[in-house]
């Protein structure tokens, strides 16, 4: 068992962090027995263990040290171990080059690593990455080079990963419903950029490679039709339900509905509002619904004011009553104080911490986590949005473009675990996005890697199963106890030995059990 001793500050950091690399672990208790010694204390007290681990830059920073200025923070340095590579956003210490130092021999062994790690999770957490490095899973690869120290010096240990028995990571499929029906646009800012960018804009993506001829020969074809689906003789073209149902094939996914028609929030300009009402989608959710899709609310207020957050969660609930536990926001406004207005208006999740412009992780993770300062509301991050991959004024990829740059991302989900989640809009299949391409490639990279594919409140549910399991150690026996089996269609846990270096074994993990570390 981990025995941490950490600022008095870092605590709720501590404990997140072990939700996220869930083994054993309590904060350190003076005169009891240690195995391995966690330190974040300027210096570390006299403690027999077999592994000291001391965290430290030789400064008073803790979390919170690079408070909100709103400005982008910068890598300080940059972790590698082997192929492993992730930034710093905090102070730290070197010796020459290295960032750690390793002393001690079979007795016992000593790292003293020149950086802050809480302070380091809690500027993931709470502010997150810049652009620059959204390509980097910079908190799992902090997890990732603790397993190896653990592995290396203090096998066995045991934890259960952020991956379902079965399955090498989870992939959520969701869709923020922004444009429904290009008949309710007519002289307005987005029928103007649909317009340009179905017939020049699509002349000029063929060019680019990021349309082909057939596509272009779609858009033109949508353009003419106009008049016609405007006098209801011809079918409205961005209804895009049923083709998602069908592109899906069986598999779940979430729909994010705005929940009030003409209201763009208080911090986006008017001409961002829905031109839809929820009310004339009803038929349309209730065929989700049906066809085992979620529906979420897509926030307008609630990230402010928890009292927004409550209307507009049952504004959805009017409408489809087991509905709109979860959330994310319009345009992903945010705040630091979002997550706690978002759980007094009763969200059991939020889906809203990612990118505009690019693709990647916003907190360093694809793990659900808690934000710091609620109790119990969980956050799934997003790391893939159409618009961020093929806008103009965004990456401006083409879909091999895109296929390449998405690789990496997926190579992540299969080392680290997690949860691939992906933003489609409702329009990006219909003319004159026509992004199905792309999206089907998404989808059947998960099905060939044997991902576990699940609605976003599916996805909250198993991590919230996993943060369940409680650990207990005596000498070399671990127990663990699971709260009951897991509901229907989520699957089981895994738990992970670590037996010595190279010799890793796992096991199905669904109820109570009590095992010894030395088998």
């Amino acid at each position: 068992m981990i025995a941490v001793l950490a600022r008095d500050g870092e605590h709720a950091v501590v404990a997140e962090f072990f939700e996220l690399l869930k083994t054993p672990w309590s904060f350190y208790q003076p005169g009891a027995a240690v195995d391995v010694l966690l330190c974040t204390l300027p210096t570390v007290p006299p403690v027999a263990a077999r592994l000291v681990l001391h965290y430290s830059s030789a400064t008073e920073a803790g979390p919170g040290n690079q408070p909100g200025t709103g400005k982008e923070p910068t890598p300080t340095a940059w972790v590698r171990d082997g192929e492993l590579e992730f930034p710093l956003y905090g102070p730290c210490q070197k010796w020459g080059q290295e960032l750690w130092q390793e002393a001690g021999g079979e007795s016992g062994r000593t790292i003293r690593i020149g950086y802050e790690l809480f302070a380091e999770i809690h500027q993931l957490l709470t502010q997150g990455q810049p652009l620059g490095q959204a390509a980097c899973p910079t908190l799992d690869g902090h997890i990732e080079l603790l397993r190896r120290w653990l592995t290396r010096y203090a096998a066995p240990w045991v934890e259960i990963p952020p991956v379902p028995h079965g399955h090498p990571y989870i992939v959520c499929l969701t869709h923020d419903v922004d444009h429904v029906g290009v008949r309710n646009h007519r002289f307005d800012h987005t029928m103007a950029g649909f317009l340009a960018r179905a017939t020049l804009g699509s002349l000029v993506d063929l060019v680019r490679g990021k349309k082909t001829l057939a596509q272009l020969g779609a858009n033109w074809l949508a353009v003419l039709k106009l008049p016609l689906v405007h006098l209801g003789l011809a079918r409205d073209f961005w209804y895009q339900f049923d083709e998602y149902v069908a592109l899906e094939q069986g598999v779940p996914s979430t729909f994010f509905v705005i929940p009030k028609k003409g209201v763009a929030g208080v911090k986006a300009p008017p001409k961002r509002a829905a031109s839809y009402t929820v009310r004339e989608l009803q038929p349309h959710l209730q065929r989700l619904e049906s066809a085992g899709k979620e529906i979420g609310v897509h926030g307008l207020d609630a990230w402010h004011q928890a009292a927004a957050g409550r209307e507009e969660q049952q504004i959805i609930r009017e409408l489809v009553p087991q509905q709109g536990k979860g959330i994310r926001m319009h345009r992903l406004y945010f705040s630091p104080m979002a997550p706690q207005e978002l759980e007094a208006a009763g969200y059991d999740y939020d889906s809203t911490v990612g990118y505009n412009a690019t693709v990647g992780y916003r907190a360093g993770t694809a793990q659900v986590f808690k934000p710091l300062l609620v109790s119990k509301m969980l956050e799934l991050p997003m790391l893939i949005m159409d618009t961020a991959l093929f806008y103009p004024s965004y990456l401006n990829l083409s879909p091999v473009a895109a296929r390449e740059r998405l690789a990496p991302l997926l190579a992540h989900a299969r080392q680290f675990g997690g949860t691939v989640t992906i933003n489609w809009h409702d329009r990006s299949i219909a003319p004159e996005r026509l992004w199905g391409q792309t999206y089907g490639e998404l989808i059947g990279a998960g099905r060939q890697a044997e991902a576990w594919f699940a609605t976003a409140g599916q996805a909250v549910a198993w991590y919230q199963q996993r943060r369940s399991a409680r650990f207990t150690q005596t000498g070399q026996r671990v127990g663990i106890q699971c709260a009951g089996k897991p509901a229907p269609g989520i699957p089981p846990m895994r738990l992970r030995i670590h037996a010595a270096p190279g010799r890793v074994t796992e096991r199905e993990l669904n109820s109570d059990l009590e095992m010894s570390l030395a088998c």
